[in-house]
């Protein structure tokens, strides 16, 4: 996990292209969860994620108990990646605002 002062809120990303992401203050990768004061690399293995359904709620919840106030979910370069229909309603049962129309060409 990549250490970063939690004043400064999530570490920036320096660089994204397909498969590869520069994180601040992290080795590169894949894939990364980020969140107030650091980084982790995101294997989706951990909580079953794939394309279809999608972001399980395992994975917001993790970021929920790092602290994270505001959540940004990537559909991925190509809109591939799925939001599972669990992951809103868990989000919605913790009071958060969904706004799940965005997406960012690269």
């Amino acid at each position: 996990m990549a250490s970063v002062d939690i004043s400064k809120g999530s570490p920036l990303i320096e660089e994204l292209k397909w498969g590869f992401m520069k994180v601040e203050g992290c080795p590169p990768g894949k894939d990364f969860k980020l969140f107030p004061g650091g980084a982790e690399k995101w294997d989706w293995r951990e909580s079953n994620t794939s394309h279809v359904p999608g972001i399980q709620p395992q994975d917001v919840e993790y970021l929920l108990k790092k602290n994270a106030k505001y959540i940004v979910l990537s559909t991925g370069m190509e809109n591939q990646l799925k939001i599972a229909k669990e992951t809103e309603d868990f989000l919605r049962e913790k009071g958060m605002q969904l706004n799940t129309d965005y997406f960012v060409k690269t």
